[in-house]
């Protein structure tokens, strides 16, 4: 329902849009991909049970010529960061209009990273943060970037399931991450990992 609607969407504009194909799946995808070789591909997250994600990262690196934006409706800046190193040249959500979405991607196609204005100003901050020498909360405790998401969604209150469906990884990468950041930041569970994070003061 959702890409017969994108479709009807984008049918309205066809001076500047030409849809040369539609996949469910990522492995249809990628033949379309091969076959077409379009400007650009739009792709969700989550295709079914597949990740978008790795769909993008595929695409990327066999078909460089090939723009990948993500259009979902997942309003969260650590799926974002993870299209953006995945190689996405572009993260919308869906509440944007047709007229909006072609003028995204033409600017795709012309060599812009498009990023949905609802995530620029968390994007931003983030800047600020590395400019001032802060790379990422905990950083200063050793973390790395991923366990230092990881820990975040912790204090946010997300059960190991939950850090992984958001950070569209396995439950099993979650517990590889935690067990890192418990041994970094001298805890031996949840609730001490939590508790250094508040005293920190590491997310706000």
């Amino acid at each position: 329902m959702v890409l017969h609607g994108l479709v009807a969407m984008l049918g309205h504009f066809p001076e500047q849009v030409a849809i040369v194909g539609q996949a469910t799946t990522a492995s249809a995808a990628l033949t379309i991909v091969a076959e077409e070789r379009p400007d650009v591909v739009l792709c969700d997250v989550r295709i079914g049970k597949e990740s978008g994600l790795d769909l993008c990262r595929q695409l990327t690196a066999q078909y460089p010529g090939t723009k990948v934006v993500l259009l979902t409706v997942y309003d969260d800046e650590h799926y974002l960061y993870q299209a953006l190193r995945v190689g996405a040249s572009g993260y919308i959500l869906k509440r944007i209009d047709g007229q909006e979405l072609v003028g995204h991607l033409r600017r795709v196609r012309e060599g812009e990273t498009v990023i949905d204005h609802a995530l620029a100003g968390r994007v931003a901050l983030s800047a600020a943060r590395l400019s001032a020498g802060e790379f990422w909360p905990g950083a200063h405790l050793g973390l790395t970037q991923r366990e230092s998401e990881v820990l975040e969604l912790l204090v946010s209150g997300h059960s190991n399931k939950g850090v992984a469906s958001k950070l569209v990884v396995s439950e099993d990468t979650v517990k590889t991450h935690i067990r890192g950041l418990y041994r970094k930041l001298g805890v031996s569970d949840r609730s001490g990992a939590i508790a250094v994070a508040l005293r920190e003061g590491l997310f706000r």
